[in-house]
């Protein structure tokens, strides 16, 4: 160990702590989370510009999007392809987006859901938007630029963006414990609300969404809970109800139909196929009988779900289903949180619009200050410029009569003439008596001779006529509040001229969707499955007619009512419920659907011992059998369980429930191990637990033995089964008490 090295001793736990904080806060502010001055992530904004650097101009060729993801990686944002270019295919989706950043050439995805093509076959360039509005103004030093990862390139801090970006195209991130969801709004809306703001900065929220209706989702849908926005603009958070837009259409023959031309926000992608599963459900369940076919007519040219209806179908009552039982109304959370002042913060829409309008009046003083600062070395050269034309032939006999360019600079610039010979004592005293700049007289060493043209004096004094002028305006405008107010709102006007569009979504407050639900019919039918575990239901008339064929083809035959739910024990002391109306019910030909497909059975993980009907529970007791020996009796009230999956009982280690069985005081139980020891006593013997319990012995076994049968039968009947190839009478054993060894049957 060098001697200069030291080891520091700390608390573990205090150093993973500071660890993930830093970790944290990168995540938060250098990944996950928009800033509130130019709406962007670092991804996108490192993306951005370096279309910006490598030129992919909006009226350029498009480019690679491999190219443009390799460059800004390589240059910028070391965190892998896919993140590059998945916020570079957001951009340029225009269902995703309030206004595109990157025009996009090739498959960039649809709003169905389909991931756009590799990056290798897709192209794309910077939007005029993007070009005009976010990145014009960097040459004009506007914005400080930063050294990226490895210190080798600058890269802005932040992009000049002159609209409030992060209202108009929204956010969506997921950093360390926090997350922001910022809807789209409407370009138009958001210019004028800004504006208002710069007239009086002490208007309100509620003032504000005179001119910010509410969100302008790309989907278009319509926002149902108008009364709601003000809240949720006051604090950032809140949920907004967004509804799909339905029209009716009429056909031929009275019959009509229903077409959804708009979704909610939330639906895109995925959502689209969900939504088309889960009418099909409603109609498969028998919710409605009033759909007769369902399309998705959808094209470039916009949404079209078809849902053709039955005659004298209730629309309204539908609509409302529809809007009740899938997504078609859906919510979208707002949590409006930025990086504000290097920390996330939630932010109402008066704070956002505060924050942008800052941001805008620093990047108007820097730009400014840039431009004027331009405009004065201009003036200095054009005056110097003007001046050496009024005295043109003094200047020539001094460049003439120099040895050097040094004799003559020093000349104009101090007047000294030692090195100079002049023609006359008159040119000698008047070249002593110049006083041009260091940039005055650099400008006229390099100026051509086609300056001295009446026509270019003219030109170069309008040039200095303009300059003057430019030089008064920016410095009005770096000193007057009113005067860069009014330039930046001129900008907002331009741009909202040239980019703005109606509005998409409407804003209204719509009543609660309320349906009648059609009552079922309340019937008894059979409930049949199969050794592979393919279950249906069937007409109590349909099992009769096939009873024979039905009890030899099927494992269990169950009759219960179809509002009611099918208990299905497992050996492994699990209890799973399934509503009848989610089994098929259909003809007795018909395959049925797998018993695990409907359940949260897994047939590769346990296997059925006992079914039932819910209702067989409700007043009676189940007899309990494991594998070694343990039997119970519970109330079968304790399985009117609203859940899917319970336990049923508990287990010792290594045992299995064996068996179940309805159960009274009249039954008396015989229990049969597989080295053949019957056991015969009466269930009031077997004492009532709790279905958490393991139970009690019920037969003493041997080494090695295992229970294998347990049967059941009423007192004064005649039970006889088969061991072994002989017949026993079960109710000839001799009748003994529980947890004794019992009779050796010798088979």
């Amino acid at each position: 160990m060098s001697s200069d090295s030291q080891i520091i001793r700390t608390e573990y736990s205090d150093v993973m702590k500071k660890s993930y904080i830093d970790y944290a806060m990168s995540v938060i502010v250098a990944r996950a989370l928009p800033d509130v001055r130019d709406g962007l992530k670092p991804v996108q904004r490192r993306t951005l510009y370096d279309m910006h650097e490598l030129g992919i101009r909006y009226d350029r060729p498009y480019r690679k999007c491999a190219r443009i993801v390799g460059d800004t990686m390589g240059k910028y944002h070391p965190h892998g392809d896919s993140s590059i270019y998945d916020a570079l295919v957001v951009m340029a989706q225009d269902f995703k987006k309030g206004m595109i950043l990157v025009d996009g050439h090739g498959n960039f995805g649809s709003i169905e859901g389909d991931g756009a093509a590799a990056m290798r076959y897709t192209e794309a360039r910077l939007s005029k938007l993007t070009q005009e509005v976010y990145l014009s103004d960097l040459d004009k030093d506007v914005i400080d630029f930063v050294p990226n990862f490895d210190e080798t390139e600058k890269e802005p801090e932040v992009l000049p963006v002159k609209i409030p970006n992060l209202l108009i195209n929204g956010a969506e991130g997921i950093a360390v414990g926090m997350a922001t969801s910022i809807p789209t709004h409407n370009l138009g809306e958001v210019v004028d609300a800004v504006k208002a703001y710069m007239k009086n900065n002490e208007i309100t929220t509620k003032q504000l969404l005179h001119y910010v209706k509410g969100p302008d989702f790309p989907t278009g849908g319509i926002v149902v809970n108008k009364d709601d926005l003000y809240s949720i603009y006051e604090t950032g958070q809140g949920k907004i109800k967004v509804r799909g837009k339905v029209n009716v259409e009429e056909l031929k023959g009275g019959k009509k139909q229903l077409v959804i031309s708009e979704i909610p926000y939330t639906m895109i992608g995925a959502g689209i196929g969900k939504f088309l599963n889960d009418v099909c459900n409603l109609v498969e369940t028998k919710k409605t009988g009033d759909i007769v076919d369902i399309s998705n007519q959808s094209s470039k040219e916009g949404i079209r779900i078809v849902l053709e209806l039955k005659r004298g179908a209730d629309v309204e009552n539908l609509k409302n289903m529809l809007y009740k039982k899938t997504r078609l109304e859906d919510t979208f959370g707002v949590n409006m949180l930025a990086v504000a002042n290097g920390k996330p913060e939630t932010m109402g829409l008066k704070s956002i619009i505060e924050h942008h309008v800052d941001f805008q009046f620093e990047l108007a003083t820097r730009k400014y200050k840039t431009l004027l600062a331009k405009e004065l070395d201009k003036k200095e050269i054009q005056e110097g410029l003007i001046k050496a034309c009024d005295v043109i032939d003094l200047i020539i006999e001094i460049l003439r009569g120099s040895k050097s360019v040094k004799d003559a600079r020093a000349c104009l610039i101090s007047g000294q003439t030692e090195n100079i010979t002049f023609k006359s004592s008159i040119s000698k005293k008047m070249a002593a008596m110049l006083r041009f700049t260091e940039r005055q007289a650099t400008a006229i060493l390099e100026m051509r001779l086609y300056r001295l043209i009446g026509l270019e004096i003219e030109a170069l004094q309008k040039e200095h006529a303009e300059t003057v002028a430019n030089i008064a305006k920016y410095e009005d405008i770096l000193n007057n509040y009113d005067s860069m107010a009014e330039v930046i709102m001129e900008e907002l006007d331009g741009c909202k001229k040239e980019y703005g569009r109606k509005r998409r979504t409407v804003i209204e407050n719509a009543e609660e969707a309320v349906f009648e639900e059609k009552k079922i019919e309340e019937q008894e039918v059979i409930f049949l499955m199969d050794r592979f575990g393919y279950s249906k239901t069937v007409d109590v008339a349909v099992y009769e007619r096939n009873k024979e064929a039905a009890d030899a083809e099927n494992k269990y035959v169950v009759p219960c009512m179809n509002t009611g739910r099918i208990c299905l024990f497992t050996d492994k002391g699990q209890m799973h419920q399934v509503k009848v109306l989610d089994i098929p019910y259909g003809k007795f030909r018909d395959k049925g659907t797998p018993i695990d497909n409907i359940s949260n059975f897994s047939s590769s993980e346990e296997q059925i011992i006992f079914i039932c009907d819910s209702e067989q529970t409700r007043y009676g007791k189940l007899l309990f059998s494991t594998k070694k020996g343990m039997i119970k009796k519970v109330d079968g009230s304790e399985f009117q369980v609203v859940k899917r999956s319970i336990a049923a009982t508990k287990l010792q280690e290594d045992d299995e429930l064996l068996d179940i069985h309805v159960v009274t005081d009249n039954h008396h139980v015989v229990l049969q191990t597989k080295n053949g020891f019957f056991l015969r006593f009466t269930a009031a013997d077997v004492p009532e637990k709790k279905k958490g319990a393991v139970g009690v012995r019920g037969i003493k076994l041997g080494r090695g033995d295992v229970l294998e049968q347990v049967y059941l039968f009423e007192e004064g009947t005649e039970m006889k089964v088969e061991y072994q190839k002989k017949e026993v009478t079960l109710n000839r054993l001799k009748l003994s008490s529980r947890d004794t060894k019992g009779v050796k049957n010798r088979g």
